[in-house]
């Protein structure tokens, strides 16, 4: 099973699965644009460490409590639309209040960082479903190979908000914010429908 389709299947479900982080990696390089080096790889970092996570937790289940998961799959849109939506409003509010500001955006926070990095891989829990048929050694190895390739796309992310964050300074919370309801609605309504 350790065959050239197994690590291109992995790659692609880690660029499916990192396009709302690509997204909100956008966002926070276009809130803080003189963002350094180290603080982009900490956050490409969170955003890859719970891309691995939520599909090895969502293998777990699939292989131990089934049908418990699938009635909690329901729930995931309405989770990601929360998450996203709340730090998206906070974002707009705070662009808007601060409109008048001539200083960069505020660095976003660890707690907002990390629900953002729940909020986009809630979905990738069900991932656990197509690799279910995997071992725990290459589902471990799948969920690496997700997180290094989120973690790439990330940073490319950042790099490009923080691009043009400089050119929208004082709207760049502003669409950050509008950025991240909208991920926030296209997880939910794809999940509904």
């Amino acid at each position: 099973m350790w065959d050239f389709m197994f690590f291109c299947n992995s790659v692609l479900l880690g660029v499916g699965l990192a396009m709302d982080a690509f997204s909100v990696s956008l966002a926070n390089g276009l809130n803080e644009p003189l963002m350094k080096k180290p603080r982009m790889c900490g956050i490409a970092g969170v955003f890859a460490f719970f891309q691995f996570l939520m599909p090895m937790i969502g293998w777990v289940c699939v292989t131990t409590i089934a049908r418990h998961f699938q009635a909690f799959e329901k729930c995931i849109p309405w989770i990601a639309l929360g998450l996203l939506g709340f730090i998206g409003g906070e974002m707009l509010y705070e662009g808007i209040r601060d409109q008048d500001c001539e200083e960069c955006s505020s660095a976003v926070g660890l707690s907002t960082l990390l629900l953002q990095g729940v909020a986009t891989s809630i979905d990738a829990l069900s991932v656990g479903f197509t690799i279910a048929e995997h071992n725990f050694l290459q589902a471990f190895v799948a969920c690496l190979i997700i997180a290094a390739v989120t973690f790439g796309i990330c940073m490319g992310g950042l790099f490009l908000g923080k691009k043009f964050g400089t050119k929208l300074a004082g709207k760049a919370s502003i669409f950050g914010g509008v950025i991240l309801i909208a991920i926030g609605l296209e997880i939910f309504l794809t999940g509904i429908l």
